[in-house]
């Protein structure tokens, strides 16, 4: 609610800056909506999106996927304008809250050259904009193979975007530099960790006629005093002897982390096409393992009727912890240090169909076939040994925009 009522005092300054404001279309308002319900085949372990603190299971919830946003834009002048948007959402908590996702001002610098400062949305991924906008998808919801590996959304600070056209050919570029505050889903599920990231990113791609090719790199600065269960096995370091070991592996103390994406889309003619492949590294000592992911979506356009299919997978590539000399093999020391350095590893196969059915409204129908790996995948509140079977994810939903 305070989240509210600072966006709708955001919006009420903007407009008190022009007289009339109501009446002269410089202040625009708008949203978007997703009414999903979904539900899996067992009751054994919990389906999420990235960065869920509750998921589903085998009884149909509608936490899943739905999701309100509410946005407000104020053209003061040509070369000056300011933007607020909330989200309402099961995000980090069990119940719905609101968050504010963006609110910036932007000046205009030319026709090619723009520079927001306030909060705006990192350029991490190649539809992180509109990622939470379910109308602006062709997939219910992004791959969380690889969505979770950086769910990090926005920052405060300054970016820039720039975009220039020759002949056909449309060239773009976003930097940003601030710094992120937030809470993160950790522990498959068992803890919400609050954290501070100074981030600094740079995004940059080319369109030619109906595709895009786009590169991104981000580094964040990580750092987090209430990580409970790492906390609670630094401790255990501590006391056992491995004091240097229990350093590298927190994030008590800042540890940098880096996350490089490469994207591509398509629309030509009635096919629809969507690639990432992204790489998380860490720069220095820390528990997160450095990964692989990708995915890529294909669909075929029939009239007002999108069928699609899509294959995910996330793969440990290494990790940049080494552990001390004479560190025990086996026991149950080995075994907390050795599962937090390990990623967790999933590959998921979906088909789904899209049905524009009316103006800015649309109907999903979406089954995912999701095959956890190590740690029993990206799957949360599981069985200690982690989940090896497959689980089925059933999933309809109802897009707005307006």
């Amino acid at each position: 609610m305070k989240k509210l009522i600072l966006a709708s005092a955001v919006c009420a300054a903007f407009g008190s800056a022009h007289a009339g404001a109501l009446d002269d279309d410089n202040l625009t308002i708008g949203g978007f909506a997703t009414l999903g319900v979904a539900r899996t085949d067992t009751d054994k372990v919990e389906f999420t999106r990235y960065n869920q603190a509750e998921g589903v299971k085998d009884k149909a919830r509608i936490g899943l996927d739905t999701n309100l946003g509410l946005q407000a834009s104020y053209k003061v002048n040509d070369e000056l304008s300011g933007t607020v948007q909330v989200l309402t959402r099961k995000n980090t908590s069990t119940v719905f809250t609101t968050d504010l996702t963006w609110a910036f001002l932007k000046y205009k610098i030319n026709d090619e050259m723009n520079v927001r400062v306030g909060r705006v949305v990192l350029p991490t991924f190649l539809i992180s904009d509109y990622q939470n906008v379910g109308y602006a998808n062709t997939m219910m919801r992004p791959p969380v193979e690889m969505y979770a590996q950086d769910p990090i959304e926005n920052a405060d600070g300054v970016d820039f975007n720039y975009q220039h056209a020759i002949g056909g050919t449309n060239f773009m570029a976003q930097g940003i530099a601030g710094v992120s505050r937030g809470k993160l889903v950790l522990n498959e599920g068992t803890s919400v960790a609050t954290y501070r990231a100074p981030v600094v990113g740079l995004s940059l791609a080319v369109e030619h006629g109906p595709a895009m090719l786009r590169i991104a790199h981000l580094e964040a600065k990580l750092n987090s005093n209430d990580v409970a269960p790492l906390n609670s096995l630094q401790a255990t370091l501590r006391a056992a002897g491995y004091p240097a070991l229990a350093d590298d592996l927190g994030v008590n103390t800042t540890k940098k982390v880096t996350f490089t994406e490469l994207g591509a889309t398509l629309d030509w003619n009635n096919i629809v096409g969507l690639a990432e492949y992204g790489m998380r590294r860490a720069k220095g000592p820390v528990y997160i393992p450095d990964v692989n992911t990708w995915y890529t979506m294909v669909g075929y356009r029939v009239g007002k009727v999108l069928p699609y299919y899509s294959h995910a997978t996330v793969t440990q590539h290494a990790q940049s912890v080494t552990l001390p000399a004479g560190f025990p093999t086996t026991g149950a020391l080995s075994a907390g240090v050795h599962s937090l350095m390990q990623a967790a590893e999933q590959s998921t196969d979906l088909v789904g169909v899209r049905w524009d059915f009316a103006k800015n409204v649309d109907l999903k129908i979406q089954v995912d076939r999701v095959k956890p790996k190590a740690k029993g995948g990206l799957l949360i509140n599981g069985p200690v040994g982690g989940r090896k079977d497959t689980v089925t994810v059933a999933a309809a939903s109802l897009d707005f925009v307006f």
